[in-house]
């Protein structure tokens, strides 16, 4: 087949045949072990929880440049991948960039209509709401343990998206083993509230005050672009105010400060960019992460707000994370903080206490 009528499958396929090439080129803070390639996420940051098959068929079960993101539930081909690393929004250009890596010439005939990128859900909707549905309230479980350790009350928030499963199935993809742990459950959920997912950490059986000694302690299932774990929402508000952010943690830590404001955690960089704004939404905070990936998260998030006429502050922690502000700092200096980065409307409104 000539180089400018190659499809989309085609590029992906000639993509695996340099896989190890391709993870150099977009994926520089990873390494290879045995035939992977480990990463923190599509964005390239340092981790483990994305790897990338590296040898294997052409197609099908353990298929060369297939990969998989544990914390997110994405997985893919390796035109998938670098669409994701390079925040490409439609397939048209992430061809291109594909064609570029390989060397190939542009097509002469006109491409197709753009077709937004959508990472396909490692599982089904259905299979979320049932492990949700078949999990218990938090109050008084292993999973109260671990947040309270955390500095998080559930008692003082709205924590319906919140539950336990006392005995959660985690596969180990890379040992290919399947084991039980108990699980902190949480629903993702869209704009209708209708779950679409949900999000899952793994405590050790032995000290619930830790997370499971697992390589990938937290990951997602489900259908979760433009969805997130959601936090209050319920009281009425003429200017909509949003708090969004990625991990459930940090969001929780702001949620326990300020109860009274929606909050959305979506899971991953890449998930908070994609988050679907409600069209009522006037101003939008959002938490940030001191890594590149949260970064970038914040400004490919904050470029569609702007587009939509929705004002963006950022709300920045003095450590790591706003958790690791709450547990270390405390609530009275982290309200003081977050107080200075609030606008003045919302001060009066949202944090008229001081701890």
């Amino acid at each position: 087949m000539m180089p400018d009528r190659l499809s989309a499958s085609d590029l992906a396929a000639r993509l695996a045949q340099h896989a190890e090439d391709v993870c150099r080129t977009y994926l520089r803070c990873g390494r290879k072990e045995g035939r992977y390639w480990l990463v923190g996420d599509a964005l390239g940051s340092p981790g483990r929880s994305l790897y990338v098959r590296l040898s294997g068929p052409d197609r099908g079960k353990g298929a060369a440049g297939h990969w998989t993101d544990a914390a997110s539930g994405e997985h893919g081909d390796l035109l998938d991948l670098i669409a994701l690393n390079r925040g490409l929004r439609s397939t048209r250009e992430a061809m291109d960039e594909a064609r570029a890596f390989l060397s190939l010439p542009k097509p002469d005939l006109p491409s197709p209509a753009p077709k937004e990128f959508k990472p396909t859900s490692r599982r089904t909707a259905e299979a979320a709401r049932r492990l949700f549905a078949l999990s218990r309230p938090i109050a008084g479980t292993a999973a109260d343990v671990y947040l309270r350790h955390r500095g998080i009350d559930v008692s003082d928030v709205d924590a319906t998206s919140l539950r336990f499963q006392p005995s959660c199935y985690y596969r180990d993809e890379l040992a290919s083993r399947t084991r039980t742990f108990p699980a902190l459950i949480a629903a993702v959920t869209g704009g209708e509230r209708h779950i679409t997912g949900v999000h899952r950490t793994w405590l050790d059986p032995d000290d619930p005050r830790k997370k499971a000694p697992v390589p990938s302690p937290r990951r997602a299932m489900g259908e979760l672009l433009g969805s997130g774990v959601r936090f209050g929402g319920n009281h009425p508000s003429p200017a909509p105010v949003m708090v969004a952010g990625e991990g459930i943690e940090t969001i929780l830590s702001l949620h326990t400060i300020m109860p009274a404001v929606p909050a959305v955690a979506a899971l991953s960089a890449n998930h908070l960019a994609a988050f679907h704004l409600p069209p009522t939404l006037g101003r939008l905070y959002v938490a940030v992460d001191g890594d590149r990936a949260g970064r970038s998260g914040l400004a490919r998030l904050g470029e569609r707000a702007r587009q939509a006429g929705i004002e963006v502050l950022a709300l920045v922690p003095r450590l790591g994370d706003f958790n690791e502000d709450l547990r270390r700092l405390g609530p009275a200096d982290l309200i003081d903080h977050v107080r200075s980065q609030l606008g003045p409307q919302d001060v009066a409104r949202f944090l008229p206490w001081r701890a």
